[in-house]
């Protein structure tokens, strides 16, 4: 991807929209009433603000026609700080036209050394003038020209919750795991990072900085856009990124699919015991589970293995304890799940934390760390909760309810996200079965 200089637009259309539409060669859309149609390519254009301020959070923009009767609903679903602005949410005369362009920038384009900065967009597809969801079938969404500034600078974009990915196989693209609650669900992702490398213009043949991604059966998706410096500043911190829904040739294709859709991992302490619990959606070829612990959440070691169901489209819920924990002892535990396929290929999911106190679950109180706290905010509940549906309340001085969210089987630490709420005092409340619990918090 590049600067705000003229490029292929084509490109980043194609990101957003591609998650819900097929563009590839056909694709087919199922609506409410159970209609079919072919869509040969999925075209945004002509924009328009559906609802909020232009560029804030929650606000809705529609593509209308985006095939035959078919609209895309975009909304900027959140961003990394307050420093990420949105320049425009489609980018015309440059770049491909039919294609889902936004541009983002962070901090009017001038970024210092070692930051890291991102805005996640949501993308639903919906009948034409209405808000019906339409489900596609099938479709693929290729993300072009992710690359860097030439020096300091590199792009990267983000996927949920997709079937399969394809990488040149002398890509200069990497590739890690990412997890977010999107629509209350903890939903995997990929994130893939770019280069610092500058490649010129968008062009699909610049197959080591593109990633293939393959959807099925979807309405909605979450694509997220980003940029990070290193140890040097960038003032080319305002970046165009192109997505066109559509599958590409690649010179030496190497496909990978993810293994396993994970609908929730929860982690609960019991007496010098943690009791891990998992749920997934679907599995594909999966061998086992790697239980992996830590106790500073950057080292993790293997302490035991589950194995999977190996091919299932059911619900299946699995369980693991850890009888190596002294709960009398403060400090705080780190745990992940590490699926592992057939082929050895794994992907990580999001890591649980226990906080180890005497303190801790003893009273009905919540103890709510760090405080005061910049991001993010780990919360542990009583012990008589853990298990069941907690409903989390982050409120402000004069009683507004700013973030509202809730886990039907809580863990004993749960993270909230209180990076865009302004520098102040607040209250963090939660609920249990007609119990409340509340403790002061500053945010700094």
């Amino acid at each position: 991807m590049k600067t705000t200089l003229p490029l292929s637009k084509q490109i980043f259309r194609s990101l957003l929209v591609g998650c819900t539409l097929f563009t590839s060669v056909f694709a087919t859309a199922q609506s409410g009433n159970g209609g079919q149609q072919s869509i040969p390519e999925l075209v945004f254009k002509n924009a328009t603000r559906e609802s909020g301020s232009a560029g804030a959070d929650g606000t809705v923009y529609r593509f209308s026609n985006v095939t035959s009767n078919v609209d895309a609903l975009v909304t900027i679903a959140g961003r990394s700080s307050s420093l990420v602005t949105l320049s425009t949410i489609d980018r015309t005369g440059t770049g491909y036209d039919n294609a889902f362009q936004p541009e983002v920038s962070y901090n009017n384009g001038n970024a210092s050394s070692n930051r890291n900065w991102w805005m996640d967009f949501d993308v639903r597809f919906v009948t034409k003038d209405g808000n019906t969801p339409v489900t596609v079938n099938e479709f693929k969404v290729t993300a072009l020209d992710v690359d860097g500034d030439g020096s300091r600078l590199r792009e990267y974009v983000g996927f949920y919750n997709a079937q399969s990915y394809i990488l040149e196989n002398n890509t200069q693209l990497s590739v890690q795991n990412i997890v977010a609650t999107i629509f209350g669900l903890l939903t995997p992702g990929r994130q893939f990072d770019g280069p610092t490398t500058n490649y010129n213009n968008i062009d699909v043949t610049a197959t080591r900085v593109m990633t293939t991604l393959g959807y099925s059966n979807k309405s909605n998706f979450r694509v997220r856009a980003g940029g990070a410096t290193g140890n040097g500043s960038s003032s080319a911190a305002s970046r165009m990124y192109s997505f066109w829904f559509k599958g590409f040739s690649y010179t030496a294709p190497v496909q990978s699919t993810l293994p396993v859709k994970l609908m929730s991992f929860n982690a609960t302490l019991g007496t010098n015991k943690v009791d891990l619990k998992w749920v997934t959606a679907e599995e594909k070829n999966v061998s086992h589970f790697e239980v992996e612990k830590s106790t500073d959440g950057k080292t993790f070691s293997s302490i035991g293995v589950v194995f999977a169901f190996g091919n299932s489209a059911e619900v299946r819920n699995y369980a693991f304890t850890d009888n190596n924990v002294n709960s009398s002892k403060d400090g705080v535990i780190y745990y992940r799940l590490r699926s592992v396929d057939v082929d050895t290929k794994s992907e990580l999911s999001q890591v649980r934390m226990i906080h180890l106190s005497k303190r801790a679950g003893a009273e009905l109180s919540l103890l709510t760390y760090p405080n005061p706290a910049s991001s993010d905010l780990r919360v542990t509940i009583p012990a008589q909760w853990q298990g069941k549906k907690v409903a989390y309340e982050v409120i402000s001085q004069n009683g507004q309810v700013l973030i509202s969210t809730q886990n039907a089987a809580a863990s004993q630490t749960e993270n909230l996200n209180i990076s865009k709420l302004p520098t102040g005092y607040y209250a963090v409340r939660a609920s249990c079965n007609g119990e409340t619990a509340q403790q002061k918090i500053i945010k700094q």
